[in-house]
């Protein structure tokens, strides 16, 4: 069982490495954005913070009825390892996220306005006014924080409910990053989301934080200092779970990260420079690298204990 999931899993990796995104007009999470879009209107005028459970269910009924269906076609059928691979390709985004950085890193060099523009695609924070310091900040904060949610997450599920874990992941995350704000237009529709997004990234945002505390360790870089900073920091931003794996870099890299009037992390022993972002990055491909063999081990020894 666990063989094959793997295999599968390795399957869509390469495929993501390769190829990338598909294209928009077939892309699942473009859809789950259009089917926001339609819905969320409409659920508002309930005026109630059940129009984010009813829009979740309907995210959830219109992908997973298809995907239960194709699953069953494919069955003992060679296509499966084309067709499932590519569709769980699309719930995770591990090159998307190391290239974006690395963009910004081009464009830092090149032309600091492009950059600015470049990291506003990423960030909720406004970037005309950054800094270099603080584009290079946001730049690490983003990277490190989405190895949860963009890779480690939806990869996990995917060994506890396969490719089905894998979308019900990437349709919370989706409805989190539309809906799940506290203002006046998502404060309702956005309270149901936003809490599913926070339980199903608790126990993989903490695992990633060790992740980075042993990439620092293979990497020689402090991670004394990146256990030590996690520890002491990881609870400061808004959210339950982005800190550990921003905490354990800032410390890994004994470096400060700053959102302004919102949270710092670790302590200023580094000048911040265009090149703590290929540092970062370093540290983020090892981070996937262990998480891929080390998930793949800790469920082979799940599975013999537990077969299913």
């Amino acid at each position: 069982m666990e063989t094959l999931i793997f295999i599968t899993i390795l399957i869509s990796i390469i495929i993501d490495l390769l190829i990338g995104e598909l294209p928009t007009k077939i892309h699942p999470v473009v859809w789950m954005g259009k089917l926001i879009d339609l819905f969320k209107p409409k659920l508002n005028k309930i005026r109630s913070k059940s129009s984010g459970i009813i829009l979740t269910l309907l995210l959830l009924i219109i992908f997973l009825i298809p995907c239960f269906v194709l699953l069953y076609y494919l069955k003992n059928n060679i296509l499966y390892f084309l067709i499932v691979p590519i569709l769980l390709s699309t719930t995770f985004s591990i090159k998307m996220l190391i290239s974006t950085a690395a963009n910004i890193i081009n464009s830092l060099n090149e032309n600091p306005e492009k950059a600015k523009k470049d990291l506003s695609y990423l960030v909720s924070r406004k970037t005309d006014k950054l800094t270099e310091y603080e584009i290079i900040s946001a730049t690490i904060e983003t990277l490190t924080e989405n190895i949860t949610d963009s890779i480690i997450t939806p990869i996990l599920f995917t060994y506890i409910l396969g490719l089905p874990g894998a979308l019900i992941v990437r349709i919370i995350n989706t409805l989190d990053a539309m809906v799940g704000y506290k203002n006046e237009e998502n404060i309702l529709i956005g309270w149901f989301p936003a809490i599913l997004d926070d339980i199903i990234n608790y126990i993989p945002a903490r695992f990633c934080g060790l992740l980075i505390i042993l990439a620092a360790f293979l990497l020689r870089l402090d991670y004394k200092n990146s256990y030590r900073i996690m520890k002491r920091d990881a609870r400061l931003p808004p959210s339950p779970n982005s800190g550990f794996s921003m905490a354990a870099t800032a410390g890994a890299l004994n470096i400060q990260l700053i959102k302004p009037n919102t949270y710092i992390l670790g302590d200023y022993n580094k000048e911040l420079t265009v090149n703590t972002i290929n540092d970062a990055i370093k540290l983020t491909k090892m981070t996937v690298i262990l998480f891929i063999i080390l998930t793949y081990i800790i469920f082979k020894i799940i599975y013999t204990f537990i077969p299913l």
